[in-house]
Formats: C-alpha cells, structure tokens, sequence
C-alpha cells in the first residue's frame, strides 16, 4: 500500500527539468536591484557506530569527561535533539531507516523475506534488513534534485550480492586474497551506487571482527576520512550529500586494534603508506595528557581515545569545507547509530538516541529540542532541507523536521514505534509498552532441540573467536533471537532490566526513566495498558508480517 515505485521515475524525469531552470544547486530572486544567489545546502550526515552516553559532552552523563572540541562546536552552534530516538537497535535496521526513512521491518531483501517465511509469517528484524536496488533512498531522491552523492565507511546497510568472506588465517598480502579484496570493493562500490550513491570508498561491509582475515580486523578512520576529504574535492559546482559512516567506537576498541592501530591497515587489505590526513595518532595520548584528561604515565583509555579519533574525523570534514568557502552553506547531522546501554531491545537504553544538527547561525528553536523524534525523521527532513516535498514521497514512515527546527511545531508525533527481533513497542505520553511474541511453533520446541540450537550458536562463536554468555537450554528467549537465554549485542539487557523476560511490559518513564517497575499487571493502569495496544495496533496494521494476537494475519 506505501510503495508507489512510479515516485521515482517521475523524480528522475523531473530531475532535467528543474535542473535547466536551475542548475541544480541554486536559484535567484529579484530583492529591488541586487540579484541575490541562493544555493541549496550541502548536507553531511556523520553516523557513528555503538557510541555510549557518557561519550558525549552535552549529555549529563558524559559531560566534561571528553575531548571532542567539533562534537561540541556542533552542539554549541547548533540544536541537540534530545529526545530522538530509533525505532531499532541494531547497526542494520537503524541504518535502512536512516537511508529511507522506512521502518526496517518493510525491507524486501531474499535474506529477510526469506526469514520471515521460516518464522511462519512473522517479520524479525535484526541484522538481516538490507537495502536492494528496489528501495527508495535519501541518495536517490537528492540525486533527482541535483545532488551529488557519497557514501564512506561502514555499509552494513546496502545489500551487496556476491560480496566473499576470507577465512580467518588469510594472508591479506597473498595476491589471490588481494584480488579478492579489490573485487569485495568494487562489489560494494557498485551496490552504493545503485541505491543512489555517486562515489563510495573505504567501504566496510561490516565490523572489522566479522570481516574475514585476523591480519585486517583494525579500524581505519584515516583511511576512511582521505577517501571523504577526495570526494569534497571532487565536487565542484554542484551540492552535495556526504554520508560518513564511522565504524568506532563499535568493537573491536582497543587501541592496537583501534584509535592506536596500524593504519595502513583496511578493509582492502594492506596500504603502501597511511593517510596523512588526521593528526598522527601518537599525538591522541599527547593531547589527552596535555588537556588533563590523563595522567602522564597513565594508561589511555580507549574510550578517550576513540572519542577524540571520531573528533578528528568530524574536525578534518569541517576544515576542508571552510577551506573550500562550503561550510556556511553546510548543514552537518552527527548521529550515533543506536543507544548502547540496551542494544538489541527497545528499552530506552538502546532506543533513546540523541542527535546534534548543525547550520551556521543555528536554528529558530535554540540550542534543545524536547521534540520526540526518530531515525525514521531523518530523509524527509533531508530531503525538505534540498528543496524538495517529502509528503510527495509516499515511501516515507517519518515526517520532517524542519517545522520544529524553524520553530514552526513542537511536535510532529504524538507516538513512536519500535520493532527488534521478537519485541514490538509504542512509545506516548512517556508510557512505554513492550510486547514479546514468539512464533507458535518456537514456542514447542522440547528441551532437546532447545539444547540443539543453543549448542550450535555456542559452537559458531567459539569457532569465530567471539564470546557466548549461555548453556542453560531452559532459559527463555531473548527478545533478539531463537536462542535460550539470548545472544552477545542483548546480553547486558538481560541483566540491566528486571523484567527482561516478560512478554508483556508498561513503564512510566517520568518515574521510571531505567524501566525497572514493570506496571503491566497493575490494575490502575488498565485503561493505559488497553490504549498503547491499542496503538500499537494501529502501527503493526500498516506494517507487513504476523505478530501474535495483534496481527495473527
């Protein structure tokens, strides 16, 4: 019912058009005798990756505890929306929503459809929701407007079709391997460039760790930032959008592997020379030291030091776009992918995800917004922001936010929606409602397949060198996965929320912000129990796939 794919053909066809009438990149008006130049706006959308609360200076629980002088420039010259969220939790879905402004459960990808058969009809969004050349994109729809498009960094987004994972023990310098690796680039490159992206580079298909060879699991944001810097100087007269996808402070964080890795080190395999573009990073423990954040002699923690990597990162962009004359005609998002307190849930601790948006001269509603918001938001605000109608865009699940940043609306939802794995939730009038289901034949499963399926998993990632946390085959399911107990990115929920198990939950946020008071069986709050199902409802019905009695079709 939402998806109206002659939208697209009649963007690109209009594309021409309003490009002879205005170049693309700007237009003029007549103000009494002077010709005023008005230029659409470059956008930058800087997504970071698994970032924790006390990362961030402008939050109460990371202030004054980093060095991050661009983050907080951005803060400080613009508008921290402080009550975003995301509708789920886990680098893959977050990013789909990011890109399409759809809720990731619409994904049409053969791996998610495909699983979603075997649930018996029931959708389960975890990292499975890739984009196809099918999905309407933020780059597609900026690309019709005159845009030029890059993406750099972490993908885990864009499905890429033949994409071959290396064994563990590959030598990265082995010319076969290197053959593979330049084909895995070019395979990603290729997919980037059919969901709507110009120039892509640097590219991850996913965290260092799960990428293939030992020899290659190390983070590079130099590398990444030189193939970003590379496309600024490409584009000329035309706007542009900049997608920069970091993929720290995401495992693995320490600093051999990280912020004081090798850097000549990629996802391609191995550089003659690193990038220069960054400070060096002997230079990150000098800095820390100096600005009193270490003690001299003290060990660097990673998360300082990641925290200033990702700064430096942020901080080389801006000052190629002052040098370039852009910056004052840049808007710059900096998002982090999804909370990391309760990654894998919907829980606040993983979908309460405040974001920083940035223009010169900031914007009509201050430096905070309260405003509730979601990563479904992000591509019709984008897309408004370019020039462009995002209600033209029937694909959209989000709405803009523009009005609130202008100061036009204080709202633009009066709830959200969240969906993870086997958990779907409503978020209004700062009640939170959580509802497990499983399927019904899950649900049968005896102790013996039970056992099956948790050994399988256990074995899997002690053959990947990556930790389990179950062997009890009793224990319930997690709200990510068929798997007793849970799996690795739900772990922490299942000790940080009492009520983790329970298939039915209600919690007042005003009284109850860490959801420790489940009000679910309180019979005070039926009447509010019955209007968030009743909500949520509502939501699943404009959604594809079964859950439980709320969509047994």
């Amino acid at each position: 019912m939402k998806k109206i794919n002659l939208l697209f053909i009649f963007l690109m066809i209009s594309a021409s058009f309003v490009s002879i009438l205005s170049s693309c990149s700007s237009r003029e008006k007549k103000t009494g005798k002077q010709t005023v130049r008005q230029e659409k706006p470059n956008i930058v959308f800087f997504i970071a990756d698994d970032m924790d609360l006390d990362m961030f200076n402008c939050l109460p629980e990371g202030k004054g505890k980093n060095l991050s002088p661009n983050i907080d420039r951005l803060v400080n010259e613009g508008i921290l929306m402080l009550n975003q969220h995301v509708s789920s939790t886990v680098c893959t879905p977050s990013r789909f929503t990011c890109l399409t402004g759809e809720y990731a459960s619409r994904s049409t990808c053969k791996e998610f459809t495909d699983f979603t058969k075997k649930m018996d009809g029931q959708t389960v969004v975890q990292w499975n929701t890739y984009i196809t050349p099918k999905n309407m994109t933020i780059g597609k729809l900026l690309k019709s407007l005159g845009y030029t498009t890059g993406f750099f960094g972490k993908n885990h987004a864009v499905e890429a079709p033949g994409w071959q994972k290396l064994p563990l023990d590959t030598d990265p310098t082995d010319p076969e391997a290197v053959k593979v690796l330049k084909r895995n680039a070019e395979i990603i490159r290729q997919a980037l460039k059919k969901a709507g992206f110009d120039y892509a580079g640097a590219n991850y298909q996913d965290n260092p760790s799960f990428l293939g060879p030992k020899k290659l699991r190390v983070q590079n944001l130099d590398w990444i930032t030189d193939k970003s810097l590379a496309f600024l100087d490409t584009v000329k007269d035309k706007p542009f959008f900049l997608y920069y996808a970091t993929t720290v402070p995401h495992g693995p964080s320490n600093a051999s592997q990280s912020w004081f890795g090798d850097r000549r080190v990629t996802a391609e395999g191995i550089l003659d020379k690193a990038p220069t573009c960054l400070p060096p990073k002997e230079t990150i423990p000098e800095r820390l030291i100096e600005a009193g954040f270490v003690k001299k002699g003290e060990k660097i923690p990673d998360r300082l030091g990641n925290v200033l990597w990702i700064d430096d990162a942020l901080g080389a962009l801006i000052k190629k776009l002052e040098e370039q004359g852009k910056l004052d005609n840049t808007i710059i998002f900096f998002f982090n992918d999804h909370g990391q307190y309760a990654k894998g849930s919907i829980y606040e601790g993983g979908a309460h995800d405040p974001s920083i948006i940035w223009k010169k001269g900031g914007f009509k509603a201050g430096h905070v917004s309260k405003a509730l918001v979601s990563n479904i938001d992000f591509a019709p605000t984008i897309f408004d922001m370019a020039g462009g109608n995002s209600d033209t865009v029937k694909t959209f699940d989000g709405k803009s936010m523009l009005p609130i940043l202008n100061g036009e609306k204080d709202a633009i939802h009066e709830s959200l929606y969240f969906e993870m794995g086997f958990s779907r939730g409503v978020l209004k009038d700062s009640f939170k409602y959580i509802a497990l289901r499983y399927p019904e034949f899950a649900m049968k499963w005896d102790i013996n397949k039970r056992k099956q399926i948790l050994d399988n998993w256990n074995a899997f990632r002690e053959k990947n060198k990556l930790r389990h946390h179950f062997t009890d085959p009793s224990l319930p399911f997690s709200h990510l996965m068929l798997i007793p107990g849970g799996g690795d990115a739900e772990f922490p929920s299942t000790k940080r929320y009492k009520h983790y198990y329970d298939t039915d939950q209600l919690y007042d946020l005003r009284t109850d912000p860490k959801e420790q008071n489940n009000l679910f069986g309180d019979p005070g709050y039926a009447d509010k129990v019955k209007e968030l199902q009743g909500v949520l409802k509502r939501y699943l019905d404009e959604l594809p796939g079964k859950f439980g009695e709320f969509k047994p079709e």
